[in-house]
């Protein structure tokens, strides 16, 4: 996958105690498909509009345990960043605030942060493609 322009939303997802139920409740109110991805012990589920059509981008449900234990229950949007080290210095200099650790998925960095409103967005920066 190319990397994405700094500012360009990524994706969306939401970390729950049971995702199963959740996926399950989406599925039924808006119609969308879902996939499972496995976490190893566990499946996450990647959720689509049924034709494929990906213009609103990737969607997930995934269970709030293991390195997602500390993530609210929010819809969470992630955002490209050029230097995530950069941007959550910037979040902390401005007000807002860094929620744990930075942490690494394939050759991303992520950082989920609150700004001053009380709002959560995960940023993302991202690795060479493989």
């Amino acid at each position: 996958m190319e990397k994405k322009k700094p500012g360009t939303i990524l994706w969306h997802d939401l970390a729950v105690p049971d995702a199963v139920a959740v996926s399950e409740f989406y599925q039924k109110v808006i119609g969308w498909e879902k996939t499972g991805l496995s976490m190893g012990d566990y499946e996450d589920f990647v959720m689509q509009v049924p034709d494929g059509d990906q213009a609103t981008g990737t969607t997930g449900v995934c269970h709030a345990k293991g390195s997602n234990s500390y993530i609210p229950p929010y819809w969470l949007v992630y955002v490209a960043v050029a230097n995530l080290d950069n941007s959550l210095e910037q979040v902390k200099a401005l007000g807002g605030k860094v929620i744990g650790d930075k942490r690494k998925m394939g050759n991303d960095w992520y950082g989920l942060i609150q700004d001053p409103a009380g709002a959560y967005m995960m940023l993302c920066e991202q690795g060479d493609p493989a």
